[in-house]
């Protein structure tokens, strides 16, 4: 039975799973739900939608990797035998079963929070699977669709006033991602030194957006640089060395340090646009993300 709920746990990539709940709390705080009369307070209202929209978010993102483990149960039967479904912990069906739940608790969630929270979480589901089912095959539109599943989480969590403001911030993670799924097409025969010179180049253009959305919007951009540093540091470090050593191993420590960087990058929204102690609490996911990530593979 453990070795049956462990397989579950698997599916869904638990350390993942923070970086969709501080998408949330980024894209809260990017449309001003913490600024109420000025002041940074969250009534028992806000709190309760916020909860939701992160318990919805993090269902969504991982029905989104369970259904991308049952289509890919072919090809993972050859590349990743050890994954749950090809080494046979947990059956297709089961699967599907599992990967059905968790998509729906996550529609039905968004939904209680406002109409356009839940329209906003049907799109979502709809770009997971046009990814997992079709588009993650091709060089571009497969990185482009990942990355419109990152903005829109990130949409998702500013749906919460029940209307989007300075919806244009959604096309930085979007660029984010595509530069980390780029990456990760190296990351089982390695080889990819042209893909991580364009990831290179993605990542400095999300820096600097992200930078001057901060600056431009708020006054905050002081307190946020740390953040920023802390960002540079955490993505560009383990990308340099997947350039210099072109191995699969190093490729996917990049890949890695990408998608568990989405935390900081959060961080830097959340701080940016809100206060230092929202900022530091999204933060602080990151140490949970590392965590998880000793005991649950991330990709």
């Amino acid at each position: 039975m453990r070795k049956k709920i462990m397989g579950f746990a698997r599916l869904a990539r638990p350390a993942n799973l923070p970086t969709a709940a501080a998408d949330i709390f980024a894209g809260a705080a990017i449309g001003d739900f913490f600024i109420i009369n000025n002041n940074w307070v969250v009534t028992a209202d806000d709190a309760s939608k916020l909860f939701l929209l992160v318990v919805s978010s993090i269902c969504l993102y991982a029905g989104g990797v369970v259904f991308n483990d049952v289509f890919d149960a072919k090809l993972d039967a050859v590349e990743r035998p050890e994954r749950a479904i090809p080494s046979g912990v947990v059956s297709l069906r089961q699967a599907v079963h599992w990967g059905s739940l968790l998509i729906l608790v996550g529609l039905i969630l968004a939904f209680n929070v406002t109409l356009l929270s839940g329209i906003i979480a049907l799109v979502l589901t709809a770009s997971i699977f046009s990814y997992d089912a079709y588009f993650k095959q091709f060089g571009f539109f497969g990185p482009l669709n990942m990355g419109i599943c990152r903005g829109l989480n990130l949409m998702l969590g500013m749906s919460i006033i029940g209307a989007i403001t300075t919806w244009w911030v959604a096309i930085i993670p979007v660029l984010y991602i595509f530069a980390i799924t780029l990456i990760s097409r190296g990351e089982v025969h390695g080889k990819n030194k042209k893909h991580i010179i364009k990831a290179a180049v993605m990542y400095i253009v999300v820096v600097g957006l992200l930078t001057l959305a901060i600056g431009i919007y708020t006054t905050n951009l002081l307190w946020a640089l740390p953040f920023l540093f802390l960002f540079v540091v955490l993505i560009f470090r383990p990308l340099w060395k997947a350039y210099r050593i072109n191995s699969p191993e190093h490729i996917k420590k990049s890949v890695i340090a990408g998608v568990l960087s989405l935390v900081v990058m959060d961080a830097c929204w959340a701080i940016g646009f809100s206060n230092w102690y929202i900022g530091l609490a999204v933060l602080l996911l990151l140490p949970l993300s590392l965590l998880l990530s000793k005991l649950f593979s991330v990709t």
